[in-house]
């Protein structure tokens, strides 16, 4: 669809300012750095059953309470921070999600620099794709999005650090 300013825009992005800035900045542009990346994870995590937009319009709060989601400092965090953060209504309050945000948060501090990114991108495919015409086109799963969830999970159960919280 065409917005006001003449800019062509996907449909789901048109009705909400802060869709249209996300589609507009950063919707389909490629993020790198494990901080990043870490942060991202999470928040698909945090949305698993919830739309996008309630998540953009929450993550100012999830960056203040999740420490920038610098993942070094959210594997450090221990039951009184999973209480402070349950009490938060500035976050999505599901325990087994803010779990699994710090178990997460340790596995990548355990990485070393810049893996967390190497992997990501690992998977990235190697041929070029048409470009999807219309949202039927776009596909749910992927021979990639398989991989990289059987590598994660793989990571996960190899436990490069002990997560604090025990579930």
């Amino acid at each position: 669809m065409v917005g006001e300013d003449g800019r062509a825009r996907c449909r789901w992005s048109v009705q909400d300012p802060e869709y249209r800035r996300y589609h507009d900045e950063e919707w389909g542009t490629p993020l790198h750095g494990d901080v990043a990346l870490f942060e991202k994870l999470s928040l698909e995590g945090f949305q698993a059953g919830l739309s996008w937009i309630t998540i953009l319009r929450k993550r100012p709060r999830f960056r203040e309470v999740f420490a920038g989601f610098d993942p070094a400092t959210v594997a450090a965090f221990g039951e009184d921070d999973v209480e402070r953060l349950m009490s938060d209504p500035g976050i999505i309050r599901n325990r087994a999600k803010i779990r699994a945000a710090i178990g997460n948060a340790g596995i990548v501090a355990g990485m070393p620099a810049g893996e967390l990114d190497a992997l990501m991108w690992s998977f990235a495919p190697t041929a070029a794709r048409p470009r999807p015409v219309g949202f039927a086109e776009v596909p749910a799963v992927t021979a990639e999005s398989t991989a990289m969830s059987i590598e994660l999970g793989a990571a996960a159960s190899a436990s490069w650090v002990r997560p604090r919280c025990t579930r």
